[in-house]
């Protein structure tokens, strides 16, 4: 399972704008198998594809805005090529798409787009906070409404453990109904205290054994540790993360054998 677990990128976008590439190598030193990427950070996609390739760190899926996907569909693409990943991820909506009508916009362009990319073997998924909760569409929040997997939806979940919890679900009941319709997962734990903020996986009030053994038998193909905001050096907090992660899976290890 150690080979599936990712950084993503958002933890270090400030480090990202000196030196993505140093960053990038350091994280592969860290012990991390991939790292999900979210934007350039001024470098060009073939810079950061051949430190990929240098270091032989995997690109696990991409964190595209719904806007450049609407327009910039294309220039996403050969992103995606350059890294060598098949997932597309859109990762956030701003405020004024947060009602009925902009959520059932969003599914129906996502859909587009995945129907569009799917011949060439690209997925797209949708990442969540907490807010798609506070929506609802035909009786259910509007996350529900965009992965539901009935019918001919093409929109795959990354689900973000943190924020399920944050709108009041337990993160391993709500991630159940996605198996084998999220290639990725986002791990990220909460804060023992009452802010609720954000923590170092392993160190919070989520229990990611159970959800690293689910991922492994329902189709995740990467968990990814995000922490939007860390208390001191953003590596340091992936550092940990990582080792407490590792630590669960010698665990789980085993149990089962």
């Amino acid at each position: 399972m150690k080979h599936k677990f990712a950084a993503q990128l958002f933890t270090v976008r400030d480090l990202l704008k000196d030196d993505f590439p140093g960053v990038l190598r350091e994280l592969k030193e860290m012990g991390w198998a991939g790292v999900q990427i979210s934007g350039l950070f001024g470098y060009s996609k073939e810079e950061i594809a051949a430190v990929l390739q240098e270091t032989g760190l995997k690109a696990a899926g991409l964190h595209v805005g719904i806007d450049r996907l609407r327009e910039d569909l294309q220039a996403v693409v050969e992103e995606a090529e350059a890294f060598n990943t098949k997932d597309i991820v859109c990762p956030f909506v701003p405020d004024e798409l947060r009602t009925v009508e902009g959520y059932q916009a969003l599914k129906r362009d996502l859909n587009e787009i995945a129907n569009k990319l799917k011949g060439d073997g690209y997925r797209i998924s949708y990442h969540n906070h907490d807010f798609e909760f506070e929506t609802m569409i035909n009786g259910t929040p509007a996350l529900e409404y965009i992965l539901d997997p009935a019918g001919q939806n093409q929109v795959l979940a990354e689900i973000d453990t943190y924020w399920v919890k944050k709108a009041g679900y337990d993160p391993l009941d709500f991630i159940r109904k996605y198996a084998h319709r999220m290639p990725i997962i986002h791990l990220k734990d909460m804060t023992l205290d009452d802010n609720q903020t954000f923590a170092e996986v392993g160190t919070g009030s989520i229990d990611f054994n159970p959800i690293l053994a689910w991922g492994e038998e329902n189709g995740v193909e990467w968990f990814a540790v995000e922490q939007d905001e860390c208390p001191g050096d953003p590596m340091d907090s992936l550092q940990i993360s990582l080792d407490n992660l590792n630590g669960m899976v010698e665990k789980l290890t085993t149990k089962t054998n």
